[in-house]
């Protein structure tokens, strides 16, 4: 799937308990960090422009941080450093989860290779994750996962007065969730019975 697709799944698990502004973006990159193996692409075409060779890519991607391991490390870290820390580190196991399950479901390159994920590494390469059905990365699912997710999203800016702009800066969050709440309503300005219970 898609980065910022992993990084709405994140933004939305964050956002199912009642966690402050630092334990939400604990969450919420726990559901894009299995990427980070991903970044290998960049080493590859510096190195290689010209001929377009995928070595560290195709290495490293899908290897090093799309496993147990990675997940069990991060939620530990989330631990470590988080507010509430069983929630946080929970939240994070599962938004970490989720990312491997939208890989194993929607990930399938052009060419019909399918991404195997390599859950136990990097002790074991025994159980590789892959589903015959897994549809390409540009399929209308994803695309359709993306926008109920945006949705979501909004709903979340538009009734809590935040959203993951937060995460990068306060003063964008707040202009952009006044911005939402002007065009489309702010829920306390709202008659009580259409007000969320």
């Amino acid at each position: 799937m898609n980065p910022v697709t992993h990084l709405l799944v994140g933004w939305t698990v964050a956002n199912s308990a009642s966690l402050e502004r630092r334990d939400r973006g604990i969450v919420t990159i726990a559901g894009v960090l299995p990427d980070i193996d991903g970044l290998g692409i960049a080493v590859d075409l510096a190195r290689n422009h010209a001929d377009g060779d995928l070595t560290w890519w195709w290495t490293f991607h899908h290897n090093l941080a799309h496993n147990l391991t990675a997940a069990v490390l991060y939620s530990t870290v989330a631990f470590c450093v988080a507010t509430r820390r069983f929630a946080t580190a929970g939240l994070a196991f599962l938004a970490f989860h989720l990312h491997l399950l939208g890989d194993v479901a929607g990930s399938r390159g052009p060419d019909g290779y399918q991404w195997p994920i390599a859950y136990l590494n990097p002790f074991s390469n025994a159980w590789q994750l892959t589903w015959s059905g897994q549809w390409e990365l540009s399929a209308w699912p994803n695309f359709a996962i993306t926008a109920l997710l945006l949705a979501w999203t909004l709903r979340i800016a538009r009734r809590d007065g935040r959203s993951p702009l937060e995460l990068v800066s306060l003063r964008a969050d707040r202009a952009f969730t006044r911005t939402l709440r002007q065009r489309f309503g702010d829920p306390e300005t709202l008659p009580v019975h259409e007000r969320r219970t």
